[in-house]
């Protein structure tokens, strides 16, 4: 191997210079805007998953004074002051408390009765004979609460004529009724209402408020028999025909019908209340009357139904506790 082929090794050594200290400044500010992002995300989180009555109490807690947040004291719902800050509800010593709980007491009632009107509507669509029915149904929700009205037709009579002896048909629907309208907690009410039909069977002291009412009592029977618990209902009425769902035609087949109503906690609680005061009670949709419907024979020309519009029924008729 001759000298040529040899080659001369140049090693290059630079020196490493670092650089220049930049701080860490950028670091807390990262670290804050890390923390800023999760503390965003959880209170979203939170605001998705808490119900409109918790939302209402965050709310209201950002209405109190820091005076009283801080250092405690009388609300400013109880406070004499004419400055607002405090509670809706100026009149009462818990208003922002009370009001609050009031409200997620209706939602979840109006929720339970919406549930129980899509179970009837369900259960009227499998049944072949109930969906026949259909037509004569009125299934709503009312201020009241879930309010179910049969409503007569020509054709298809709940009831014999000038009678409280339930029709075949009507007998199977009440039955099948019954053990669905037993599933909720509340309480029900049942009003019967006639035509105008003048009742003539010799018997004046027989009316279409007797009747109006003996129809009613007929139909809690079969909702019982098809095995609704007795105890459920609240009230029995018989209205004769003061309250049309034709309003124009008080003659008309319709204004003959029974009705229903499953109440919300609120009406049941206001009847219930006044009834054991020793008043009346009436509720919104009922009105005064002096008849007394309790008689147990059938007339009247006038056969029932339910009516589709919430009208006033406080007649002191039959009261079933």
């Amino acid at each position: 191997m001759s000298d040529g082929s040899h080659k001369k090794i140049i090693i290059i050594k630079r020196p490493v210079i670092a650089a220049a200290h930049h701080g860490g400044a950028w670091k807390i500010a990262f670290a804050d805007f890390m923390t800023a992002m999760f503390a965003f995300f959880l209170v979203m989180w939170l605001l998705s998953t808490s119900t409109p009555a918790q939302l209402k109490g965050v709310a209201d807690q950002f209405k109190m004074p820091l005076k009283v947040a801080v250092n405690g004291g009388l609300k400013s719902s109880n406070s004499s002051s004419v400055i607002p800050g405090g509670g809706d509800d100026p009149t009462s010593a818990e208003g922002e408390l009370i009001k609050t709980t009031s409200e997620a007491q209706e939602i979840s009632d109006k929720k339970s009765l919406d549930e129980l009107k899509e179970k009837l509507d369900q259960m009227i669509a499998n049944d072949p004979l109930l969906k026949e029915l259909r037509p004569q149904l009125l299934i709503e929700i009312t201020p009241e609460g879930l309010r179910i009205q049969i409503i007569d037709s020509k054709n298809r009579p709940m009831f014999e004529r000038s009678s409280a002896v339930v029709a075949p048909y009507m007998r199977t629907l009440l039955r099948e009724l019954g053990p669905v309208l037993n599933t909720h907690p509340n309480k029900v009410t049942l009003s019967g209402h006639t035509d105008a039909t003048s009742y003539f069977q010799g018997n004046k002291s027989y009316s279409n408020w007797e009747l109006s009412a003996d129809r009613a009592n007929a139909s809690r029977r079969e909702l019982v028999a098809g095995g609704m618990e007795d105890k459920k209902i609240l009230r029995v009425m018989g209205l004769a025909s003061s309250m049309n769902f034709v309003k124009d035609d008080p003659l008309a087949d319709e204004n003959r019908r029974i009705s229903i109503i499953v109440l919300n906690n609120k009406t049941q609680l206001a009847i219930e209340t006044a009834n054991a005061s020793g008043h009346s009670s009436i509720t919104e949709s009922e009105i005064k009357t002096n008849r007394v419907p309790a008689k147990k024979s059938a007339g009247a020309n006038g056969d029932f139904g339910a009516s589709s519009t919430l009208v006033p029924a406080a007649v002191p008729a039959i009261s079933v506790n």
